[in-house]
Formats: structure tokens, C-alpha cells, sequence
């Protein structure tokens, strides 16, 4: 894995970076002294693409201040669902626990001390996302850490417990067949004789 390029040190980053030292949330505050207008680079890329760059960032950001530091070709898959747990902090969406009286309930009546998570989607999306920037960045597929069986399981389970703690249900979208045009009927048999 030699010719994996490692995370850009520059801190070009347009949104909200994670100080891990404080574990807080914070916004670059010369973007909020200097608004600097995007360069051309950053506005020709589509939403996704920055986003992208952001989780990768902060990605780089976390195994840099990993104790012990850890490079990207040292990265497991182990590594990664620590990065997904240290999420959890910042997470928006209450999950009840089993004893919560609204557990299993979407929409609960009154406040409860549940714990806040990032929801399963969430962290869906941004191991999509980080599992191509490692393959964009000169990994390779079959060594990349956000693909690992243990990811792939600890999302299942995510996925699972929320379903079941906020009572929502998580079933694939079934795709939407166009329209067959009706089979041809065969021609009546001719009663003409």
C-alpha cells in the first residue's frame, strides 16, 4: 500500500471541523472573519464530492490524533468503528433503551433521558463515502478498512437496534418496474369452417 496518498494536511474545509482534543464541534473561525469565496475547484465540485473531502479530512484528522497516531496503512477495520463510536457524541437522534417507556415508539409523547446517536443512515452514507475517497486516494479495494466484514456487521446492528428503539422501519426500497406493455393475446382460433 506505499502508493496510498496519506490526508491532506491543509485545512481547506468550508464546514464544521471536530476538535478532538476538547471533543467539541467547531467552525473555522477565519471563515467566519474572511468569508473567502470558493475557489474554482470547490464550486465546480458536486455536494457529495465535498462532503467527501470533509469526511476524509476529519478521518485523517482522527487517526492523526489517535493515540498512538496511526497511519492510513496501518488503518483496520478495528480502527474504523472506533472512529464510528467516537460519533456517537455528536449524534442528533435519539435511540430509547429497552427499559424507556416510548421504546419501540417513532413519535414518543414527552421528553425521555435516552442517549442521542448518529443514526444508522448517517453513518451508512459516510462509510460509502470514506470506502471510495480511501480507493480514490490509491488504496486498494481489497485492503480498504471501511469495507471490512466488522463494519459491514456493526451497521447491521445499528441499523437493527434503531429500528426496533425508535420504532422505524428500515426495509430497501423496492424499485419500481416500468410498465410492461400487455402480452400479446394469441389470435382466436378460427371457427370458420
Amino acid at each position: 500500500m506505499d502508493s496510498l496518498h496519506e490526508f491532506d494536511n491543509s485545512n481547506t474545509d468550508d464546514g464544521p471541523n471536530i476538535d478532538f482534543s476538547t471533543n467539541t464541534i467547531i467552525t473555522n473561525p477565519t471563515t467566519l472573519a474572511n468569508p473567502v469565496p470558493p475557489s474554482s475547484s470547490s464550486s465546480t465540485l458536486s455536494r457529495y464530492e465535498n462532503q467527501k473531502r470533509r469526511d476524509w479530512n476529519t478521518f485523517g484528522q482522527y487517526l492523526r490524533n489517535h493515540r498512538p497516531p496511526l497511519s492510513l496503512s496501518r488503518c483496520s477495520g478495528a480502527h474504523v468503528l472506533e472512529f464510528l463510536r467516537y460519533l456517537d457524541q455528536f449524534g442528533k437522534t435519539k435511540v430509547h433503551t429497552q427499559l424507556c417507556p416510548f421504546f419501540g415508539h417513532p413519535n414518543p409523547p414527552a421528553p425521555c433521558p435516552c442517549p442521542l446517536r448518529q443514526a444508522w443512515g448517517s453513518l451508512d452514507a459516510l462509510i460509502g463515502r470514506l470506502r471510495a475517497a480511501f480507493e480514490e486516494h490509491g488504496g486498494k479495494p481489497e485492503a480498504n478498512p471501511f469495507g471490512a466484514r466488522a463494519v459491514r456487521l456493526y451497521l447491521r446492528e445499528v441499523r437493527d437496534s434503531q429500528s426496533k428503539a425508535r420504532g422505524v422501519s428500515y426495509e430497501k426500497k423496492k424499485r419500481k418496474r416500468p410498465p410492461q406493455p400487455p402480452a400479446a393475446l394469441p389470435p382466436p382460433p378460427n371457427t370458420s369452417q
